[in-house]
C-alpha cells in the first residue's frame, strides 16, 4: 500500500514516521523548507514509546505529484485544509482512500465535495505532540492512538487493508465500525476544552481552583446536547470520563488552542467551536456559554488580523 502523508509536522510526522519505521511504503508531501530540514536532520521522533531517527525519509513536492497513492493521511490544521487539498489532488485516483485526522466534522463535508463521499474515511487520533526548534517531533503524553473506518460502519476490504498496514507499527490503531460516533465524542470534549480554557486563559486545574467547575460542566453539557440532537449522543462512560478530565483538581491540561493564542498563532475557532454551534442552531434550545466562547475566539482572530496588518513589513 502506497501511503502519502500530507506534511511532516507534529502529527503527520509522528504517525507517518512510525509507519516508515515499520517498513511501510510512505512518502511525505512537504514544502521546500521542511524537505531541506528532513534531508539534513532526518525525521526525528522523541517519544516515551521509543525514539526514531529516520534518515532521508522519502519526500515529494506538490508539483512532482503525478501518480495516485492508495492512502492519503491528512492531519493539517483546518485553516490550511483548502491549500492542502489543492496540493495533494494529483495523488487522488479512482481507488484512493483519504483518511483525515482533523477534529470536528466540517472537513468531511469539504473533502466529500471535492472528491466524493466514497473516497473519504472517518478518522481521529489521540496524541499530544509538538515540533521543537530543530523540527524534531516531541511526543508529550503516553497515548498514541489512531481509529478509523468507513463512515457507514461497514468493514470494507480497503479498511481491512489499512488496518493490516497499520498493525505492527509502533502506535495503537483500531478499525472502528462506529467512527462517526467516536469523532463526535471527541469533538464534544475538544470544543469544551478549547472553549473553557481559552475563555479563562487557564488550565483545567486553575479553573477548578477558581471555583469554575460549574461553568465547565455547563459548557460540556451544551456541547453534548448538540451531539445528541444530531443523534450522536456521547455514551455514559465517555461522559463520565470527560467530566473527570475536565474537572480534575491540579490538572495542567489545557487545549492546544490556548497555546496557539498565547503565541499569537492562527486558531481553529470556526472548525472546532463555530461549526458545532451552527449545527446546534434550531435544535429547540440556545447554547449561551458556547456562544460566548465562540465570540471570544472570533474577537481574538479579529485583533490578530488587525495587529498583523499594522505590523511593519506587512
Amino acid at each position: 500500500m502506497r501511503i502519502l502523508v500530507v506534511g511532516a509536522g507534529a502529527i503527520g510526522g509522528y504517525f507517518g514516521g512510525r509507519l516508515l519505521q515499520a517498513g511501510r511504503d510512505v512518502t511525505f508531501l512537504v514544502r521546500p523548507r521542511r524537505a531541506a530540514q528532513l534531508a539534513k536532520t532526518g525525521l526525528v521522533i522523541r517519544s516515551p514509546f521509543g525514539d526514531a531517527n529516520l534518515s532521508n525519509p522519502p519526500t515529494v513536492a506538490a508539483e512532482a505529484l503525478h501518480h495516485p497513492f492508495d492512502l492519503i493521511l491528512l492531519s493539517c490544521k483546518a485553516y490550511d485544509l483548502a491549500s492542502a487539498v489543492d496540493s495533494f489532488t494529483p495523488a487522488v485516483g479512482a481507488n484512493t482512500a483519504i483518511l483525515p485526522f482533523l477534529n470536528g466534522m466540517a472537513h468531511l463535508d469539504f473533502l466529500e465535495s471535492r472528491f466524493g463521499r466514497s473516497v473519504v474515511l472517518g478518522g481521529q487520533c489521540v496524541i499530544s505532540t509538538t515540533l521543537d526548534a530543530e523540527g524534531h517531533i516531541l511526543h508529550l503524553n503516553d497515548t498514541h492512538l489512531v481509529s478509523f473506518g468507513e463512515r457507514d460502519g461497514s468493514r470494507s476490504a480497503r479498511a481491512e487493508t489499512i488496518a493490516a498496514t497499520m498493525a505492527g507499527a509502533r502506535f495503537d490503531s483500531r478499525l472502528s465500525t462506529a467512527i462517526l460516533q467516536e469523532m463526535w465524542e471527541k469533538w464534544v470534549f475538544i470544543a469544551t476544552t478549547a472553549g473553557i480554557t481559552c475563555l479563562m486563559r487557564a488550565s483545567v486545574g486553575d479553573i477548578v481552583a477558581a471555583k469554575g467547575v460549574a461553568l465547565t460542566t455547563a459548557l460540556f453539557n451544551e456541547c453534548a446536547a448538540i451531539a445528541a440532537a444530531r443523534r450522536f449522543a456521547p455514551s455514559e462512560p465517555i461522559m463520565a470520563r470527560s467530566r473527570t478530565m475536565l474537572t480534575a483538581p491540579s490538572s495542567t491540561f489545557a487545549a492546544s488552542m490556548l497555546r496557539d493564542i498565547e503565541r499569537g498563532a492562527p486558531i481553529e475557532a470556526d472548525h472546532i467551536v463555530g461549526d458545532l454551534l451552527q449545527r446546534g442552531d434550531g435544535k429547540d434550545r440556545d447554547y449561551p456559554l458556547l456562544r460566548i466562547a465562540y465570540t471570544h475566539l472570533k474577537a481574538y482572530e479579529a485583533r490578530r488580523k488587525r495587529e498583523t496588518a499594522a505590523a511593519p513589513g506587512t
